[in-house]
């Protein structure tokens, strides 16, 4: 998708941006500071245009919230002379409101600060552009927005708009979410309502479209004559720490693999979409989705790292898995039969997403019984599949894995990984997800976000599982805390078919 700073969102009219947080928490929002602050360096933001406002309980003043933020965006006493002035210039872009989230008071007094900030830019009426970004529990999503509408609503007849961004969890099964939906849907339409799928906004997530659909060499392998397995993996190398009490409504599965990693299996999987138009993308996603049959009992695996439950805001015969492997299956002609692997976990060994494609054996392999040099190494590996491997954290890179003739007098040959792209490349520049999803809201683009029925259909796959979960019904096994989860998931990688080849060993070793 390459840079965006060539682009600008400057339009006629002044821009209002709003951060609602939980009470005391808004100067704790770092990363959706320091994106904007990324924005506004890179000119994307004109100073002209836009005015920052924060909304909690919390009596703060506009001073104390400032301080608070530049200790954060100012980390390095070298700073340059420059850097300091943008940051300090940026910082006086940024008011404070405080109110509660249920009463007009507090709205009304944010009404006037934006409508001030519109008259003193000259806007004219119905030109203004106004973003609410609720950084919230979802059980108060109704109420803000009811306030939104109610108090904080401008006119779009000449160009400007009202927009609503809306964070994970929504919901907790089919029927809350549907709940959260109709109740947000009442007030907003669908075009004005961006739920954020941080992982959407990643630039190798992004990258994936233009992989497989710029390149035909990847077009005309990408199916299930040629895959045998894809696998999605999220590994965390710390416990919930003090994040206990909340993960524990949650678990893994509400938390990272309904939302993240499905995100990520509908980009790999989906078809080819009639165009670039945002609307064509999010359609083919859902047809994804809903081409995801039930899972199975026996194609899941869940895990709860010992000493979980010793967290004293998790209760003590917890049954939220802190671990799990699950594999999902599409019914239809691109991946029938093709297990995709989604897999994640607390308390692991290491810290890391990627994606994994592992392609089916060479048939009627030539070289099979020539001198391989990593089989000599290790005895017991029998395969020597290609691959695919893009790893979206801590480095943004794709790797190939190939078999090539080893530099010698016989046709011994060797697998290895090869660098196909790489983060630091000179001129590629990997932008913060944040920043991209910010962006494409003040365009108006919703590609990289959650549409209604998308956010339905992801839940209709889980919803079965995560109720059967709750009820005690399914249990999770107990894991090493910073290990490679319960031994029963790699169990389940192999019976899928994973082929362990060095450098692709389940446990990552």
């Amino acid at each position: 998708m390459g840079t965006r700073e060539s682009s600008n969102v400057s339009e006629t009219g002044s821009f209002s941006i709003v951060l609602i947080c939980a009470s005391g928490d808004l100067a704790e929002k770092k990363s959706l500071f320091l994106a904007l602050f990324h924005l506004y360096e890179k000119g994307l933001l004109p100073p002209t245009e836009v005015q920052i406002f924060g909304y909690a309980r919390t009596e703060v003043s506009d001073d104390e919230l400032r301080d608070q933020l530049r200790e954060y965006l100012i980390p390095d006493e070298d700073d340059s002379p420059e850097q300091v002035e943008d940051v300090w210039d940026f910082l006086n872009l940024i008011k404070y409101i405080s109110g509660s989230y249920d009463s007009e008071e507090g709205f009304r007094l944010l009404e006037k600060e934006i409508s001030e900030h519109e008259y003193s830019k000259n806007s004219r009426g119905g030109s203004s552009r106004r973003l609410f970004y609720l950084e919230l529990p979802p059980s108060v999503y109704p109420s803000v927005c009811k306030m939104i509408k109610a108090c904080c609503m401008n006119k779009s007849n000449l160009g400007g708009w009202t927009r609503i961004v809306v964070e994970k969890p929504f919901g907790k099964d089919l029927e809350s979410a549907e709940e959260l939906s109709t109740q947000i849907g009442e007030l907003f339409e669908e075009p004005q309502i961006y739920r954020i799928g941080h992982y959407l906004g990643k630039e190798l997530v992004q990258k994936m479209l233009v992989l497989r659909f710029a390149n035909q060499l990847f077009s005309s392998l990408w199916n299930r004559d040629n895959i045998d397995n894809v696998q999605i993996i999220f590994k965390e190398d710390f416990k919930v720490e003090v994040h206990g009490g909340y993960f524990d409504q949650y678990g893994i599965i509400r938390d990272i693999i309904q939302n993240h990693l499905l995100q990520v299996l509908c980009l790999v999987a989906m078809e080819r979409p009639v165009s670039l138009n945002p609307e064509h993308i999010r359609d083919e996603r859902v047809k994804v989705l809903e081409s995801v049959v039930p899972i199975s009992d026996d194609e899941v695996v869940l895990g709860q790292y010992e000493g979980y439950r010793d967290d004293p805001a998790v209760p003590d015969e917890s049954n939220t898995p802190t671990f799990a492997s699950v594999i999902l299956r599409i019914h239809n002609e691109r991946w029938e039969g093709v297990p995709f692997i989604l897999r994640a976990g607390k308390a692991l060994d290491s810290r890391k997403t990627e994606i994994r494609v592992q392609f089916k054996d060479v048939p009627d392999d030539i070289f099979k019984d020539v001198p391989h040099e990593i089989l000599l190494i290790f005895p017991g590996q029998k395969h020597r599949r290609n691959g695919f491997r893009i790893c979206l954290q801590p480095l943004e890179t794709i790797y190939t894995k190939l078999v090539y003739k080893l530099g010698n007098l016989d046709m011994s040959t060797h697998q290895s990984e090869q660098e196909l792209l790489y983060w630091r490349k000179e001129g590629v520049t990997i932008e913060d997800a944040y920043e991209n999803l910010i962006l494409d809201t003040i365009r108006g683009d919703q590609q990289q976000f959650i549409r209604r029925d998308e956010l339905e259909a992801s839940w209709k796959i889980f919803t079965p599982l995560l109720h059967r979960i709750d009820r005690g019904e399914f249990k999770p096994l107990p894991y090493e805390a910073y290990g490679y989860g319960p031994k029963e998931a790699f169990e389940l990688l192999r019976k899928a078919g994973y082929a362990e080849t060095p450098g692709f060993l389940v446990d990552d070793h």
